[in-house]
């Protein structure tokens, strides 16, 4: 079977609006079923307040002590306004990986346009900020404090092109990890049912072998999910910093 085949959008609702496909796809399910989740975690888990928490309200805080202090440490106390953002980031991110692990569910972070939308959106918003916050004086953003006048002409178009090519980077590095290793899971898996199904022992000895690689490429896998995540978040936080400080 086609490794690729996976990442392919199914309508599951056709819906033509003016000429226009709006369908409710497999990719719009699991972006559903992830919003659902995440609210229901961040929401019905500390609904209790208990002073001595339970394993879900322990968890809930852990992502919130987790992200407070990365947008603390990363974009500065005056980014605490962007904590309710950067948390809900985190977690859509973070559990659309994890729900790509489950079998059969559907991992729309793979997808270069559901990642270069997300990317598009912070770059816009920290640049308007940005502009809000500082008017003219953002373009300084792009000749750095000290450096002589004579290298703006070199040093101005890197700086912009840099600049630009924030949201790229940032989707690109979420959508090619998350697509490579879910495709290698395809791959191997795909070896042990083609040596078992010779239905030889040498096979079926054969296949054991691309299971343990995938066994321990679901585990790398799992923490690529987290690490790119976590990537994503402190990009971000980085890019709030810059806005508010033009450093």
């Amino acid at each position: 079977m086609d490794p690729l085949h996976q990442f392919s959008i199914k309508p599951i609702f056709t819906v033509v609006i003016g000429g226009t496909d709006v369908s409710f796809s497999n990719s719009s399910l699991s972006m559903m079923a992830v919003v659902l989740i995440v609210f229901s975690l961040m929401t019905f888990s500390v609904k209790s307040k208990s002073l001595v928490p339970g394993r879900w309200q322990s968890l809930a805080e852990i992502f919130y002590e987790f992200i407070s202090r990365m947008v603390r440490d990363n974009a500065g106390h005056d980014a605490k306004p962007f904590f309710p953002f950067v948390i809900t980031l985190f977690m859509f991110i973070l559990c659309g990986n994890l729900l790509g692990m489950v079998p059969g569910a559907f991992t729309f972070t793979s997808h270069i346009v559901v990642t270069f939308s997300m990317a598009i959106f912070v770059f816009s918003m920290v640049t308007l900020l940005a502009i809000v916050k500082h008017g003219i004086k953002f373009l300084t953003f792009f000749m750095p404090h000290g450096v002589p006048l004579w290298m703006a002409p070199l040093l101005v178009p890197i700086e912009i092109v840099s600049y630009l090519s924030r949201p790229i980077s940032l989707s690109v590095r979420l959508f090619a990890n998350m697509m490579a290793g879910h495709t290698m899971l395809k791959v191997f898996a795909g070896f042990t049912i083609m040596m078992m199904g010779s239905g030889t022992a040498l096979g079926y000895a054969a296949g054991v072998v691309p299971v343990v690689i995938n066994v321990a490429l679901i585990g790398f896998e799992i923490g690529v999910a987290l690490l790119q995540a976590y990537v994503f978040t402190i990009l971000t936080c980085l890019y709030i910093k810059d806005a508010l400080e033009l450093h």
